[in-house]
């Protein structure tokens, strides 16, 4: 009888590749554009309207504009083309407004740190993030209003809010809408869920009462009352009332949606915090609120994107914002023109599409992310 030949593999066979249609752009490809016959047909009929637009569109943005003129003149002449010279005369005003061209430099210094602490806090492996919200939430604001409106004895020269407009004025609206509504509206969410029958009732009336009325309204009442409600010598800035009235208009529709994400969670939840020996703030900020805003991300993020365009109804109220920054550019007679305007808006609609699709391209990435962790 001979002795068994036993063969043990010390290391698995390498895997075959896959398919050449089960991965990569082909694959995706047929499952998007190619999965069936009406999919095909609705792929075939937006390239071919794409071929029909794009390539004018390209043409007049591109080949047929007019780059670099002193006046309209040229522009008015060659009206198959943008004029992207007024765009590039008019940039100083369309960023700044009328501030002193002197101090410019201080609008530049606090976009450029702003827009540093946000990258910081937004990048999810950043180091000392902690820290990074600290500066933003705290001190970024104290810094950046010195810097913009001056201090006298830091040898700054104050410069009034009159003279602030243009972009400054639209992403410093944004942005203080953006920062002070998800904190608001949480608080207003938690009152809205509240034991406390006066918490609940007040919390209920704020929220009714400002998503009942428009956002005109709101910015005519911030302009015009909040002045009777303090001393003459408290009276707010003529740029800070619209500013709490995006604030507070803001801050009522994120209630609803934090609320909303309250109400998804499973009351397991609430009962193993409570079993943990948690209390109320240590279960609301450790358990609950990270996974209600989790789950109502798109809601928050469409509030963001639908606040951002909202700055531009400041202006109803004598603010200059980045379109009315625009529209006073084109009172200029020399650059006055037809192909001139709409070049004009083009700029503007690039401007707010362009910050606008950065936060939803960011909190689609963050859905997938947690999405990941879920599944793990």
């Amino acid at each position: 009888m001979t002795d068994a030949v036993v063969f043990v593999r010390e290391r698995s066979e390498p895997l075959d590749p896959p398919p050449t249609l089960s991965g990569g752009a082909l694959a995706w490809g047929r499952a998007n554009l190619f999965s069936s016959f009406g999919s095909t047909l609705t792929t075939f009929a937006f390239v071919a309207l794409a071929l029909w637009l794009v390539p004018p569109l390209v043409r007049w943005a591109t080949v047929d504009a007019v780059w670099s003129a002193p006046d309209g003149a040229l522009c008015r002449q060659h009206q198959d083309g943008a004029c992207w010279a007024f765009v590039a005369a008019k940039l100083d005003y369309l960023r700044f407004g009328s501030y002193p061209i002197a101090e410019r430099w201080r609008v530049d210094a606090v976009e450029a740190l702003g827009a540093a602490l946000i990258g910081w806090l937004l990048w999810p492996s950043a180091p000392k993030r902690a820290l990074g919200a600290v500066l933003f939430f705290v001190v970024y604001p104290v810094a950046g209003f010195i810097l913009l409106r001056g201090a006298p004895v830091l040898g700054l020269p104050v410069v009034d809010t009159l003279l602030w407009g243009g972009i400054l004025v639209s992403l410093l609206t944004a942005l203080v809408g953006i920062v002070f509504a998800l904190p608001f509206g949480v608080l207003l969410a938690l009152g809205r869920r509240s034991e406390l029958p006066v918490v609940r009732l007040a919390s209920v009336l704020f929220i009714e009462f400002f998503r009942g009325v428009p956002f005109i309204t709101i910015l005519f009442m911030a302009n015009t009352m909040l002045p009777l409600f303090v001393p003459e010598a408290w009276t707010p800035d003529r740029l800070l009332r619209p500013l709490i009235g995006m604030a507070l208009f803001s801050a009522a529709y994120m209630a609803e949606e934090v609320r909303g994400g309250l109400q998804l969670l499973n009351r397991g939840q609430y009962e193993g915090a409570m079993a943990l020996g948690l209390n109320y703030p240590r279960m609301m900020a450790l358990v609950i609120l990270p996974q209600a805003l989790t789950m109502v991300i798109p809601g928050i993020v469409n509030n963001f994107v639908g606040l951002f365009m909202d700055t531009t109804l400041v202006s109803i109220v004598g603010v200059t914002d980045f379109l009315e920054a625009m529209n006073n550019a084109f009172k200029d007679p020399a650059w006055s023109g037809p192909t001139i305007m709409a070049t004009g808006y083009v700029f503007a609609g690039l401007f707010y599409f362009v910050f606008c699709w950065g936060m939803a391209r960011y909190s689609a990435h963050v859905e997938r992310t947690l999405a990941k962790g879920r599944r793990t």
